[in-house]
């Protein structure tokens, strides 16, 4: 199954889904990330506490939702609620499109201690919807799920 994750500027949760997604679900799900208006660099923090919290970093970039034309992606997921407003390129075809809303822990001002667990909790977050997300693509594999019954499982892990 392959997934892609796409926030507007692409540079902090769409970044953090695809590293977590990649390392937990290697095998089964294929994720990229990519961004409506790139902001051509990855947040320093995203990288930061990724590697803090165990995961790759190498190969993360911001980048274009043009530039994933070939990927053809299963599923389209937003998470942040300005691209979940925003018309998905038509090159995006049949694939299920889903919003799962992330508070963007970039955003936090203040103590370290508050923006590190903004982090934490943003990772955390989509951890657990990955590991189920996991189970999700196992059963698509096996059982050919309907575009329906896929949305449905999809919804309940957080999807909009």
């Amino acid at each position: 199954m392959k997934i892609l994750y796409i926030c507007t500027h692409n540079r902090c949760r769409s970044i953090l889904s695809e590293a977590v997604t990649n390392q937990l679900a290697s095998g089964v799900i294929e994720a990229r990330s990519a961004g409506s208006q790139p902001a051509g660099v990855v947040h320093p923090l995203s990288l930061q506490y990724l590697k803090q919290a165990g995961y790759s970093t190498g190969g993360l970039q911001s980048q274009s939702w043009d530039e994933f034309e070939s990927f053809a992606p299963d599923i389209v997921v937003t998470v942040c609620d300005s691209a979940a407003g925003e018309s998905c390129p038509v090159w995006f075809g049949n694939c299920i499109k889903v919003h799962w809303g992330l508070s963007d822990p970039s955003r936090i001002v203040g103590r370290e201690q508050d923006i590190e667990a903004a982090f934490k909790a943003c990772i955390t977050l989509i951890e657990e919807r990955v590991k189920h997300l996991i189970g999700v693509a196992e059963k698509v594999k096996q059982e050919s799920l309907s575009s329906d019954e896929l949305r449905n499982a999809l919804t309940q892990l957080g999807a909009q």
